[in-house]
């Protein structure tokens, strides 16, 4: 788009994603603008927006516009969020990510301790998580997978881009489910020791 007006198909693509709700699919935005061939706009819009205080990205597969990393200091608001995650909410919500698709039990076996029903809840409600179906073992229990609203709150393509384990481990992240973390990749075939005990860190 540099240098040139752009294309009727890419002011079209343009308007859709500014007046959508949530990010689109490529998919999404050729259904909505007649079959269309939007790929190539989606690229040409995404060069010409690169470096600006508006970027178009894409992630998990969905397109929308962000305000460019460096400047979102510029437009937060001097208070504090309403609903902060707890310790408890932290962990599952990592543990899903780095496991999924992963049920209620497992993310109680890695942890070390019971998970209340709440901190699930909370990550439901915040569109980080999803019921991904059933695990086909005795009792069916229900199992979890991120969303594509988690990839686009953290900023993430897919979830190959989480940072690596020693990453998390350097930053502290992984206390107290260090251990079960390094069990689970390749550090210990041993599972966790510890039996669940009650989460008494919802806030």
């Amino acid at each position: 788009m540099s240098g040139a007006p752009p294309d009727a198909l890419e002011r079209a693509v343009e308007a859709a994603l500014f007046a959508a709700d949530e990010p689109m699919t490529a998919e999404d935005l050729s259904r909505h603008l007649g079959g269309a061939a939007v790929r190539p706009a989606l690229a040409a819009l995404a060069e010409h927006y690169a470096g600006r205080g508006v970027e178009l990205v894409e992630r998990g597969g969905r397109w929308h516009f962000q305000t460019a990393p460096d400047l979102a200091h510029l437009l937060r608001r001097d208070r504090e969020d309403v609903r902060r995650l707890s310790r408890a909410a932290t962990e599952a919500l990592a543990i899903v990510a780095y496991h999924e698709p992963v049920s209620r039990a497992e993310i109680e076996a890695i942890r070390g301790v019971q998970t209340a029903k709440g901190t699930l809840d909370v990550l439901l409600e915040a569109g980080w998580i999803r019921v991904a179906g059933r695990r086909e073992v005795p009792g069916r229990p229900t199992i979890y997978a991120t969303t594509p609203a988690f990839l686009t709150h953290f900023g993430l393509q897919t979830r190959r881009d989480l940072p690596g384990i020693d990453e998390l481990r350097a930053a502290g992240l992984l206390d107290p489910v260090d251990a079960a973390f390094a069990a689970l990749t390749g550090g210990s075939d041993e599972p966790p020791d510890a039996s669940p005990q009650k989460d008494d860190e919802l806030s």
